[in-house]
């Protein structure tokens, strides 16, 4: 569904302004390739801190806890 939004945004655009819709199909994959390195830090820091918070847990689910709910909180 996204895709097809996008799509229509695009085929808008081009009628609308078509040097513009032509120059966001080009760089478009520059700027995915730019942003890609960012991405790649976000899971890094992402695994991380899930790493770090199943290590520090890890005490507690050892001893019996159980994780917090939202429907028991």
């Amino acid at each position: 569904m996204k895709t097809l939004t996008t799509l229509l945004l695009w085929c808008l655009l081009l009628v609308v302004c078509w040097p513009l819709a032509l120059l966001a199909l080009v760089l478009w994959p520059l700027v995915w390739l730019v942003s890609l390195p960012f991405r790649l830090v976000g899971i890094t820091f992402g695994a991380l801190f899930a790493f770090l918070r199943a290590l520090l847990m890890l005490p507690a689910r050892l001893l019996g806890g159980r994780p917090a709910t939202a429907a028991t909180a």
